[in-house]
């Protein structure tokens, strides 16, 4: 494009210590590349599993911008939360009934096949009721040699159903009447009602299978503790995946060696070691230096990811829409009021050129954010002509505006009948050290601004973003990097309003609250034929952008850094999949 981002709005007013947060960043890059260019290029270590000379063994090394207490993404959350690229490490060992690919297609791994109502695995009786019945691989098998049985995936319902343990605990498993187990291959289970996500039960996505005879008899302690303290969720994990751990060194690194019994076959590369790397400065100079040769799960940002790619070229950058930024509006008490009238939402929608954001702040690696749904999603393209697009377009904009009474005063500042001004904050968080969202803030401060509204920008300590309170009574605009998944539609129901009753939690960030948008959700959520279902989404995504009950700014991205000595290594770019879910299959050259 011939500019950096910072050139632009450096030139719009923004301050001089953003804009030069890329210079930082190179000069601290430089320091760090200097120390890891002299290390020498990774090296296999002994002992792997396998009985091929260490020489002709193939080892991959990958890094997590992370420092990982346990491997399980459940256990994970307990502590400080998530961790970066803690789902890819999980994958890497362990597996579900099915997995997610980087289409967000659903597919077998330890079961013979995904329930489809085609199959007749999955069926939708007439009193609203429902089944789904699963099949497991007969050579599917733990770690250690034990058989996957229905008794494990009874053993995890149990787990996800427990309201004592909230890490493990998913409100999926409310809606199961029962479950029966024929043989110790087969499992049915019985749905109260219809719901879509029953096919995605005992995957990451919720219900991840957990072996019964290793957990279960801590889990029956009358001391739970016991169980989130075990070595298992560490040092001493037993999955079902691809991979086993012989190695796990705290705050270092974690050695993973093929499963020669894995169910889909032996993996190609005999040996993951999985660096943890939580600095970017030092996953970077790693990357270059050759030490690394592919990240896990959210790390580096684009525009580092894009310094690192014009400079390496021993590897290349993969980029797949993971997730969305974008502006909320807030419908509880607002502040200023007007907030409530879509007029003034739709003209805030026009006023902001999003295509600018996304050439200079993206470098048009991905698309303005239409609405919610991912253009990766396989239903995207049916609902596309259900979308309401607000291209940049100040003329209706201020048109918009003086439906509502607002003319621009000599100072281009709108202002109402009595003179006064429009003013709006516009507020986020650091995002935990990603800028991204700071980056979107004042880039969407900048363009109201710009506009005629006195909309100021606001970036809050991370004591504030914790404060459940503070961050769901924002007064006017909070901008913040989310999922974007179709089930995360659910994060938009009126009952997942943040609000006093509930102590602020539910991922309703606007607090929209409407019946009739309510039911377009619900009958999504239990649509369970795709043609019916994908027009209930397109219900959803109508009402979603002809009301703009949030102002989608452009689909974020999870750059993947990847050596070209690798092969079948894919960027994630659907919600629910991530790096490894074809593990299996990754190789390298010699």
């Amino acid at each position: 494009m011939g500019q950096h981002p910072g050139d632009f709005w450096f030139r719009r007013g923004f301050p001089r210590t953003w804009v030069s947060a890329r210079a930082v960043w190179i000069a601290a890059l430089a320091i760090v590349l200097t120390t890891a260019c002299s290390s020498p290029r990774a090296t296999t270590p002994g002992n792997a599993a396998g009985s091929a000379p260490a020489a002709e063994r193939k080892h991959l090394v990958a890094a997590m911008q992370s420092d990982p207490a346990t491997i399980s993404s459940n256990v994970v959350a307990a502590g400080s939360g998530t961790i970066q690229g803690g789902d890819a490490l999980e994958d890497l060992v362990n597996a579900g009934l099915s997995v997610v690919n980087n289409t967000g297609t659903l597919l077998p791994q330890l079961a013979e096949t995904v329930p489809t109502v085609d199959n007749g695995l999955w069926v939708v009786s007439p009193d609203g009721t429902m089944s789904t019945t699963w099949k497991i691989r007969p050579n599917a098998q733990w770690h250690d040699g034990a058989p996957v049985t229905s008794d494990d995936l009874l053993f995890t319902v149990r787990l996800t159903r427990d309201k004592d343990l909230p890490v493990f605990y998913d409100s999926g498993t409310e809606g199961i009447a029962r479950m029966d187990t024929p043989d110790p291959q087969t499992l049915v289970v019985h749905w109260k009602q219809p719901y879509i996500r029953a096919d995605s039960l005992f995957t990451r996505r919720f219900g991840f299978p957990r072996p019964a005879h290793i957990l279960a008899a801590l889990y029956d302690d009358p001391n739970k503790d016991l169980l989130l303290q075990s070595p298992y969720w560490n040092q001493a994990y037993v999955g079902a995946g691809p991979y086993k751990v012989r190695d796990w060194v705290a705050d270092s690194h974690a050695v993973l060696v093929a499963n020669d019994q894995y169910v889909l076959g032996r993996p190609k590369i005999d040996e993951v070691e999985v660096r943890f790397i939580p600095d970017s400065n030092t996953l970077a100079a790693n990357l270059l230096a050759g030490t690394v040769e592919v990240t896990l799960g959210r790390n580096l940002s684009l525009q580092q990811a894009v310094q690192i790619r014009d400079s390496w070229k021993d590897g290349h950058v993969g980029v797949g829409i993971k997730n969305w930024m974008a502006a909320w509006p807030q419908f509880l008490n607002p502040d200023p009021p007007i907030i409530l009238d879509p007029r003034f939402r739709r003209a805030m929608a026009y006023a902001l050129d999003r295509q600018q954001m996304v050439e200079t702040l993206q470098y048009s690696m991905v698309p303005v954010a239409d609405t919610f749904l991912s253009p990766a999603d396989p239903m995207y393209k049916q609902i596309d002509s259900q979308i309401v697009r607000y291209d940049y377009n100040p003329t209706k904009a201020t048109a918009l505006m003086g439906e509502l009474g607002y003319t621009k005063g000599t100072d281009g500042i709108f202002r109402n009948g009595a003179g006064e001004p429009l003013s709006l904050e516009v507020r986020t968080d650091g995002g935990g050290g990603d800028d991204g969202q700071e980056t979107a803030d004042l880039a969407v401060a900048d363009g109201l601004k710009r506009f005629g509204l006195a909309a100021e920008p606001l970036i809050i300590t991370q004591l504030q973003r914790i404060d459940r309170g503070y961050n769901s009574t924002f007064p006017g605009i909070r901008v913040w990097r989310l999922p974007n998944d179709a089930d995360d539609l659910r994060r938009f129901h009126s009952r997942d309003a943040p609000t006093p009753e509930n102590k602020f939690a539910g991922g309703n960030r606007s607090r929209y609250m409407n019946p009739q948008f309510d039911e377009m959700i619900d009958r999504y959520m239990s649509t369970i034929p795709m043609a019916n279902r994908i027009a209930a989404m397109g219900d959803v995504i109508h009402h979603m952008t002809d009301q703009v009950t949030v102002i989608g700014l452009w689909y974020n991205t999870e750059p993947v850094l990847i050596s070209n000595r690798t092969q079948n290594i894919t960027a994630r770019d659907v919600g629910a999949t991530t790096e490894a879910w074809n593990a299996q299959d990754w190789d390298v050259t010699r």
